[in-house]
């Protein structure tokens, strides 16, 4: 998706914060549900299927079980915005393609991709199960390619340091899906790196609490904590005087670690750790070693402190 048609798009350093995701951009249901017969049956599946996934609804007007099953598809279609269409056959008026693909029970609705039958359901079904037979037959939304395109904008600003940037993004995003996990989470992360610890843990508290379980909450959590440890730790310089008199006062050393990351200096802070590691790798249980872990997994795996203290910390084990 190229970034006139993702509403994340970034120009420069503006963001369109112009979001909208569901139908409202999505065609109009007169472009995505039709009926056909006989005669256009070959334009309206098999051409169009060769441009996007078509269902084709066979369906005759004294099937019960058809009128239970056609506001629901209908329904599926519109909310899929765009990833399927749906064409309708009368059978009773045109028997000859229902009979020629085999279906002698309907309702019956069959998949095009690329103007061959590739899948298909007999019978009423759930929304829930239309739902995922849509999304196995079509692949990600538009939607949510935008979605997904956005969390990976958001997340590498967020690398870069661009921690206000990332911020828009994430928010945008929620401003049109209040509930999406991961900009909540990455948007409570931006305010931990920005001192904002209230914000963040207001972000978090918005959080169901079948969720506050979640991997990347839990990370956010670590990153209050470390943050709140950080404001105890005391000024950086006098720790830096007792470094200048006493190289090897390991614990000045990890608690100016600690205070470079929470300024954001990451580079610097993983350089602290590794110092004492080469020093002594046994001080405090292997603590620079285990927190210079814990710095990886806050960071990101991709991270380019992350990358470069992982090269370092390989030739310092290794050599």
């Amino acid at each position: 998706m190229s970034n006139q048609d993702n509403p994340y798009a970034v120009s420069g350093n503006q963001m369109n914060a112009s979001v909208s995701f569901g139908t409202d951009h999505a065609p109009a249901a007169g472009g995505l549900i039709k009926d056909t017969t006989t005669a256009t049956f070959q334009a309206d599946v098999i051409a169009e299927s060769r441009k996007q996934p078509v269902l084709v609804d066979f369906w005759a007007p004294w099937c019960g079980p058809c009128k239970q099953l056609t506001p629901v598809i209908e329904g599926a279609v519109k909310k899929a915005a765009g990833a399927v269409k749906l064409v309708k056959m009368n059978i009773d008026d045109h028997p000859n393609i229902a009979g020629q693909l085999g279906i002698q029970s309907i309702p019956a609705v069959i998949a095009f991709v690329d103007g061959q039958p590739v899948d298909g359901f007999m019978g009423a079904q759930p929304e829930s199960k239309i739902d995922e037979f849509i999304a196995k037959i079509s692949g990600p939304s538009p939607q949510e390619t935008a979605l997904a395109e956005a969390l990976a904008m958001a997340e590498t600003l967020r690398g870069e340091g661009d921690f206000a940037q990332s911020a828009q993004v994430y928010s945008a995003i929620l401003q049109q899906m209040p509930d999406n996990l991961a900009a909540l989470a990455g948007l409570a992360t931006c305010m931990v790196e920005a001192g904002e610890l209230d914000k963040a843990r207001e972000i978090l508290a918005a959080i169901p609490e079948d969720q506050q379980n979640d991997p990347a909450v839990e990370m956010v959590l670590k990153r209050i904590e470390l943050a709140e440890q950080v404001a105890t730790l005391g000024d950086p310089e006098q720790l830096k005087a007792r470094l200048a008199v006493d190289p090897n006062d390991h614990q000045a050393r990890f608690d100016l670690a600690k205070i470079y990351d929470a300024q954001g200096l990451r580079d610097a802070a993983a350089d602290e750790l590794l110092a004492i590691m080469k020093a002594d790798r046994e001080w405090e249980d292997d603590g620079a070693r285990k927190q210079l872990v814990q710095f990886f997994e806050l960071w990101g795996v991709m991270d380019k402190a992350t990358l470069a203290a992982r090269r370092k910390l390989s030739s310092l084990l290794f050599k």
